[in-house]
């Protein structure tokens, strides 16, 4: 979890994990490495923390439910977690708001993108934003199924939309010779506010149905 009171010291373009994991704890908390180059994550308002605690407590209700339904499934859903790319590469990594994975063999071990189902991104007012299309693709490129974005209300301690991404491999028509730049993106697949629906219900990666209630803040 990022501190907003700590100032950004002044780092080379890029990094490798040892030299990450060597920086003090609340600097290298707000920094994500692509590819080895160092990218600062947004900074988090208390509404965003507190929305994230609610998403995530929520998630884990359904994936509980689901678990008692597919006994063989086994999932968990954590926040503020490193999903590292790649087999063994620590040097390629992102820090998704939420995420759902397969639960691991054993614990205290790295998560990789192969075993994430869905990740979250917050978009709070006030944050300094990475661009949403480029984290989108780092996840696409890596084969995670579903991506949620959620924004939050500017005026008011509130969710203002939730929409969710599903993984499309498949390109669509395109002219002769043409091909596509990436060979998967995100599709929008379901968008819900509380103007105009009770609750996000959704059947994937497992039956969610969260009232707008449990995401109060």
């Amino acid at each position: 979890m990022s501190s907003p009171g700590v100032e950004r010291p002044d780092l080379p373009e890029f990094m490798t994990w040892e030299e990450l994991e060597q920086l003090p704890e609340d600097i290298a908390g707000q920094i994500e490495l692509w590819n080895g180059r160092v990218v600062w994550r947004r900074r988090r308002p208390a509404e965003h923390q507190a929305f994230l605690f609610a998403l995530t407590s929520a998630l884990k209700r359904c994936a509980r439910d689901g678990m008692a339904e597919q006994p063989q499934s086994w999932w968990r859903v954590d926040f503020e977690t490193n999903v590292f790319f790649g087999e063994s590469n620590k040097s390629d990594f992102a820090t998704p708001d939420v995420l759902v994975y397969r639960r691991l063999d054993a614990p205290y071990q790295d998560i990789r993108a192969q075993d994430v189902l869905l990740v979250s991104r917050v978009h709070s007012p006030s944050s300094i934003e990475i661009d949403p299309f480029d984290a989108q693709r780092r996840y696409a490129d890596a084969g995670v199924p579903w991506y949620w974005e959620v924004t939050l209300a500017r005026r008011k301690s509130a969710v203002a939309m939730v929409r969710a991404y599903a993984l499309e491999t498949t390109p669509g028509k395109l002219p002769p010779g043409v091909q596509p730049l990436h060979p998967a993106n995100y599709l929008l697949t379901g968008e819900w506010s509380p103007n105009n629906s009770d609750a996000i219900t959704i059947d994937f990666p497992f039956p969610i149905h969260i009232p707008w209630s449990d995401l109060e803040f």
